[in-house]
């Protein structure tokens, strides 16, 4: 998968998030979109990093990924996260139980465990989107992150590499962050630089470290390496809406 398809697919999915936080009943259509989320990390993860055992490090990071969607969306009052170091504990056990059954001589070992355990924290800061819908700014926060996210994306196909790209796109993914934060309700400018800025480090920085993996252009590998960026935003974006709007 090149770059520019990986940027558009980031952006479309983004673009998925965003509508969804506005679709009702809220927030259960910004839940399944999370829920593509962490199918679209699990289905590559092991193919992006070649680790052995795909199957089974595929199915721990779906269902991680997943029970920590359905531990937020089903946590009443706060902290609404509560429940996800939980959740993540019992990732770890499953990871080890994983390589517990393999029947393959277990090798690279250390390298399939610390994988693993690596894809299903990806997964579960899919989490923070909803988090961040239930937030005082709610659909608002969400909308003017995913905004962000989508353009640091498109900026990121452009033909520059290494650090000038991640500096590119954060600047591209704060001023949007900020314009939509003054177009929208519930929500000031300054708090849309911030999630602009979050945004568009955390897409810089993935694209800087990606292109240093020879997998990324395989189909499956490329589908999680364009969903990786809005996976793992969902977590900042709900720390800048505790921290900076709150």
């Amino acid at each position: 998968m090149s770059v520019s398809t990986r940027a558009v697919t980031t952006a479309v999915l983004a673009a998925l998030v965003a509508a969804a936080s506005y679709v009702q009943p809220r927030p259960l259509p910004l839940v399944a979109a999370v829920v593509v989320l962490v199918v679209l990390v699990a289905l590559g993860w092991p193919s992006l990093l070649r680790l052995p055992a795909a199957g089974s490090t595929r199915l721990v990071v779906a269902l991680c990924g997943t029970g920590g969607a359905a531990a937020t969306y089903f946590t009443q009052g706060e902290p609404v996260l509560r429940h996800l170091p939980t959740v993540l504990a019992g990732a770890v056990v499953l990871s080890f139980i994983a390589q517990m059954l393999r029947r393959d001589g277990r090798p690279q070992l250390t390298e399939s465990v610390s994988g693993t355990v690596a894809g299903v924290v990806a997964a579960i800061a899919t989490s923070g989107w909803i988090a961040a819908a239930r937030s005082d700014a709610g659909a608002t926060l969400v909308v003017t992150s995913a905004v962000a996210l989508a353009v640091a994306a498109a900026v990121a196909a452009l033909p520059v590499r290494g650090w000038v790209a991640l500096g590119i796109s954060a600047v591209a993914a704060v001023l949007v962050g900020g314009a939509a934060a003054t177009l929208l309700p519930d929500i000031d400018t300054v708090s849309g630089l911030w999630c602009g800025l979050v945004a568009g480090v955390v897409v810089g920085a993935l694209h800087l470290l990606l292109e240093r993996l020879p997998a990324r252009g395989a189909r499956l590998a490329g589908l999680t390496a364009a969903a990786l960026p809005v996976a793992v935003c969902g977590i900042f974006v709900f720390v800048v809406g505790r921290m900076v709007i709150l």
